[in-house]
């Protein structure tokens, strides 16, 4: 079963994730409304990738037949305008974190329950090419057992970088621990099952900001596997790395393509005798697609009436290891 026509989509925040999402929307999918608190902004994004412009995103949902809405915005109006979508019986596509808070989410799950919409939050890092084949290889029993992960993630920010809206705990919930460090548990979370906090020490170092520039955590599941990980944006060269071990073998995923370098996969395959591995190797220097294959799953989802894969437990279970990092750091937004 396919639908006939492409989903009609609305994408409510056209900065740079919105416009990320209205490029990869796939031949499945077409852009007829979008909405931005400057309307100014919203206008040359609809000149440039189609549809009608809205200022109030209210007015967006009340007056535009849409079969999903992709929301975009800074982090404390995620679940606000999720709520107001699922109450108009609208698919929601929400970036992550999808509110500043597992509250929030909690109430975005309680809405959810009783309408017959589906719900995917924006977690595109597993939708990378390097990072599919990873959990390929670990599926199969590549690597044995699963025993610990060790992961960092981080950018040096820019000039200013302290005056954006990430900076503003009102608007964010928090600094790189709410940013880059949730994609590093959410795929900590995706390769390892549940996990719960051992240790997590959330700083500020140097930015002059009230949220962190660099967080670090010890995370642990039921098995007694570890996520050690470390979150930055005071990494100064852009930086994705994350190892998989196992009993028989190492996963090594390096870059995210642009500016994070080259996305590279190493598979290291121990032998009977131990010693120097065997070493398999693959590298995707394409163009990444991961916006695209997460957009066309969603399609999917919806058509053949599946559970998203990265759903609202994900975004609560990420946000509640996130909100007792903070607690335990001293930050209270």
């Amino acid at each position: 079963m396919k639908k006939n026509n492409p989903f009609k989509i609305g994408i409510i925040g056209c900065g740079l994730i919105g416009s990320k999402r209205a490029e990869s929307l796939g031949k499945d999918g077409s852009l007829v409304t979008c909405a931005d608190l400057d309307f100014e902004i919203a206008k040359k994004f609809a000149n440039k990738y189609g549809g009608t412009p809205y200022k109030d995103w209210r007015n967006l949902i009340d007056e535009s037949n849409i079969d999903i809405l992709i929301i975009s915005t800074t982090h404390n109006s995620l679940s606000e305008i999720a709520i107001e979508g699922i109450n108009k019986n609208i698919n929601i596509f929400i970036e992550k974190p999808a509110g500043i808070n597992s509250k929030e989410i909690q109430s975005i799950i309680d809405v959810s329950k009783n309408k017959d919409v589906k719900v995917h939050v924006g977690f595109n890092h597993r939708y990378h090419r390097a990072i599919i084949k990873a959990k390929e290889l670990v599926d199969a029993g590549e690597i044995g057992k699963l025993m610990f992960i060790r992961g960092r993630y981080g950018h040096g920010g820019r000039v200013g970088y302290n005056n954006e809206w990430r900076a503003n705990p009102k608007l964010s919930g928090g600094g790189e621990l709410i940013d880059q460090g949730s994609h590093l548990i959410d795929l900590s979370r995706w390769f390892l099952g549940e996990l719960k906090l051992v240790k997590g020490v959330a700083n500020t170092f140097f930015w002059d900001m009230p949220v962190d520039d660099n967080a670090f955590m010890i995370l642990n599941s039921s098995k007694k596997q570890v996520a050690f990980l470390h979150a930055s944006c005071t990494e100064w060269k852009n930086l994705f790395s994350m190892e998989i071990y196992g009993r028989k073998g190492k996963i090594e995923l390096n870059g995210l393509g642009g500016s994070y370098g080259v996305e590279r996969l190493t598979f290291y395959k121990m032998l009977p005798e131990m010693g120097p591995p065997e070493t398999f190797s693959w590298e995707y220097p394409m163009k990444d697609n991961s916006w695209l294959k997460e957009m066309e799953e969603f399609y999917d989802n919806i058509i053949f009436n599946q559970n998203p894969q990265t759903g609202l437990d994900d975004a609560y279970g990420n946000l509640k290891i996130i909100e007792e990092i903070y607690n335990d750091s001293g930050y209270i937004f």
